[in-house]
């Protein structure tokens, strides 16, 4: 019996992850902060969209924005 190597089993971890954490383009391009109705910055490293004008940063969990004001992280804490 042969036995795969460690590294295949790492790279395809690494795809699941990195497709989990992508967002689609096309949703960030029609989503707007639900308290100001502005535009978003998408923070690939933090996985979060940031609304500049609400000082607010919504949280991105498995490549699903958190849209609720209640789960957002204030920016003022920065």
């Amino acid at each position: 019996m042969s036995k795969k190597p460690d590294n295949a089993k790492t790279s395809k971890a690494a795809r699941d992850t990195s497709t989990i954490n992508r967002v689609d383009p096309k949703l960030l391009e029609i989503l707007v902060c639900p308290v100001t109705k502005q535009p978003l910055e998408y923070n690939s490293d933090k996985q979060e969209l940031v609304s500049p004008a609400a000082k607010l940063a919504y949280p991105i969990r498995d490549g699903i924005p958190i849209m609720l004001m209640e789960e957002a992280r204030s920016l003022d804490e920065e």
